[in-house]
């Protein structure tokens, strides 16, 4: 019969430490065991495997002999034949309700960590180190944190808000709807989560899961989100351009009035000190982002023989375009290089 690899099944070398296969007993019994995987037959053999292995590789005088012989002691203190195939009615049974039975204490004589105070640390991380009434034995079992993804506006997020969201979770072993508030603080950012207590499921001995909320702004249809700074394009007439006034521009909080100075480029780029996106870590205003107004200057589509005309006039008494000369010095010097 071919013999297990303790050392494989827990993945660990053969000359590890003590402390080191404890470590990987317990990283492999929290992904394993069954009541993290209800209902999974092949977790549960793997669980009953890594416990079995760990059972001979923690008790020195078991990982001595099964070092030499390759196999461990059966009750007489010879090799044993079964390779430890009835684990599983020494430790417990492996149902829907999880580890049953108690765990032999085997090494308390000689001052080493037995397998039950294992299976007690491990439950503690599992479970909770909290107990209901009902005895020692009685073991917590949390409920499972839900999770809930809420779609916002960009405003909304800037200037923190409140939403009522609804969904399912279970109750009394009962799916119920529930509806509750969530508050959104102003600067929460996209894919941000925000923890609710105990707003999840009630597990068997009534303790609540934790609902996470996570934040999903939308797409908004004129500001793009860089950081904590806003940018947006604002278009203005050719007249505006030219001759300059005040413009509304939108922001997270409404309109203000930018003054735009005769003459205006399409394409220049105005800074609104502290308009843009707040800082959720601080509660002080002014460090909030800026928002960033690029001008983009709207010529008519479809100009009527009018308008043409009076352009052309316009370029006649116009004085000097520089940024076009500019253009033409620097395509006539690459023509001459």
């Amino acid at each position: 019969m071919t013999q297990k690899d303790y050392y494989k099944i827990l993945g660990v070398p053969r000359n590890s430490p003590e402390a080191e296969i404890k470590k990987a007993f317990r990283k492999l019994a929290m992904k394993y065991h069954p009541d993290k995987n209800p209902g999974n037959k092949k977790a549960e053999d793997t669980f009953k495997q890594i416990s079995e292995a760990y059972e001979v590789l923690s008790d020195p005088k078991k990982k001595q002999f099964y070092d030499r012989f390759g196999s461990a002691p059966g009750p007489g203190g010879g090799p044993n034949p079964n390779n430890f195939s009835g684990f599983g009615s020494q430790a417990g049974g492996f149902g829907a309700g999880g580890f049953a039975g108690r765990s032999q204490s085997w090494n308390s004589q000689d001052g080493t960590e037995s397998f039950q105070d294992v299976f007690g640390d491990l439950f503690g991380d599992f479970f909770g180190a909290g107990q209901r009434a009902g005895g020692p034995n009685r073991r917590t079992v949390r409920g499972a944190d839900l999770k809930y993804t809420l779609s916002i506006d960009l405003e909304d997020a800037a200037r923190g808000s409140e939403k009522v969201i609804s969904f399912i979770r279970q109750r009394a072993g009962k799916d119920e709807t529930a509806k509750i508030s969530v508050k959104v603080p102003a600067g929460v950012k996209h894919d941000q989560k925000l923890k609710l207590k105990e707003e999840g499921d009630v597990g068997p001995t009534g303790e609540a899961g934790d609902l996470y909320v996570i934040i999903n702004i939308k797409p908004h249809p004129l500001f793009q989100l860089d950081g904590k700074d806003i940018r947006v394009e604002v278009p203005i007439t050719l007249s505006q351009a030219v001759a300059g006034g005040d413009i509304r521009v939108p922001t997270t909080s409404g309109f203000i009035s930018l003054a735009v100075p005769a003459g205006t480029a399409s394409g220049r780029v105005f800074r609104l000190k502290g308009k843009g996106f707040p800082d959720i870590s601080v509660a002080q205003a002014t460090q909030a982002g800026d928002m960033f107004v690029r001008i983009v200057v709207d010529v008519p589509q479809h100009p009527t023989a009018e308008q043409i005309e009076l352009i052309k006039k316009f370029d006649a008494l116009s004085n000097r375009y520089l940024l076009h000369e500019e253009f033409l010095k620097k395509a006539e010097a690459l023509k001459k290089g």
